[in-house]
């Protein structure tokens, strides 16, 4: 079966497809790689929240699949709005690699030693005061504003060798980037990446709560295509029981990539769902986490409590723990 999968043309994005259209490949079918830029992709100088709506690095692709014009797309997760295009459907999610943010430092934007402000937040982000940080994610933006009101946070566009290049140039002390995107890079040969130089520090994602379903790929088409069939084999039904629980919050919360909200979920001995929040309303950061067995019951739950919590939360903006 010839299955021709859409993918935007950054180093990242060619990783990841080229990886499906790998696997694809070993269960027999053909596949042909077909780039499509977005609008996200056109606009490199603006955040995400500027450029427009959920979904900047999707629409293009969602309307090549609804034209008929690709088969398959490969999309990171945490890029599709909590809705999709009617017509199109999410027919599998391959094995999630790690979650986590990772903060990317110069070693002479580190501090000289103990003491910077935030630590006693949880999360030791180990940059010297008034450092600057580069990220063009609202969500990041407020988690560092809340660990760190020092630092100075600008924003910041390109691929990933791109802003690693940046920072090596100076313009930033440091920058945030996906662990998994980075991962994903490496383990495909895409790019030299030059970490070696850096300081690479994973963020606890139960603090520096990372973006619902991020390090997860979501690969999608027309819905009763055959494609649906060819990719059911690449589905991870455990991994996809967290990511449905963080997806479902997400749908609840009604937000994109341009929202500062963070959802992460994991499973625990026993086998009850953690699911963990952070959203930022009007200045304020409102934290709440909770347990259960159902991810769609879990999420309804702590939306409840993120909500109420959204019109009672302290004008200091310090934000609440469940």
């Amino acid at each position: 079966m010839k299955i021709r999968i859409g993918s935007r043309g950054s180093a990242l994005a060619l990783a990841q497809t080229n990886g499906v259209a790998r696997a694809l490949a070993d269960l027999g079918h053909d596949t042909e790689v077909v780039i499509v830029e977005t609008a996200g992709d056109r606009d490199q100088d603006r955040r995400f929240s500027e450029i427009g709506a959920p979904g900047v690095f999707v629409g293009e692709i969602e309307a090549a699949l609804l034209d008929a014009k690709v088969d398959l797309a490969v999309h990171s997760y945490k890029d599709l709005p909590s809705r999709s295009a009617e017509g199109l459907v999410v027919a599998a999610m391959p094995e999630r690699l790690e979650p986590e943010d990772c903060l990317i430092m110069r070693a002479d934007g580190r501090r000289a030693g103990p003491g910077a402000p935030g630590a006693e937040l949880g999360l030791d982000l180990q940059l010297k005061e008034n450092a600057v940080v580069g990220t063009a994610s609202e969500r990041r933006r407020a988690l560092l504003r809340s660990l760190r009101p020092d630092l100075r946070i600008e924003p910041i566009r390109g691929n990933v060798p791109t802003r690693l290049a940046k920072l090596r140039e100076g313009a930033y002390d440091a920058i945030v980037l996906a662990a998994a995107g980075l991962i994903r890079l490496e383990r495909q040969n895409a790019s030299d990446l030059g970490l070696d130089s850096l300081v690479n520090l994973r963020l606890d994602p139960a603090v520096f709560v990372p973006a619902p379903a991020q390090g997860a790929l979501a690969l999608q088409c027309r819905g009763g295509d055959r494609v649906v069939d060819a990719v059911a084999p690449l589905h991870d039904a455990d991994a996809a029981v967290p990511v449905r629980a963080e997806r479902e919050l997400l749908r609840l919360v009604d937000g994109g990539c341009d929202l500062p909200f963070g959802a992460w979920c994991r499973r625990l001995e026993g086998g009850d769902l953690e699911l963990v929040s952070v959203i930022e309303s009007d200045g304020l950061l409102v934290r709440q986490s909770g347990r259960g067995e159902n991810p769609e019951e879990l999420a309804a739950r702590l939306w409840a409590r993120l909500s109420d919590k959204l019109c009672t939360a302290p004008a200091d903006g310090a934000g609440v723990e469940a």
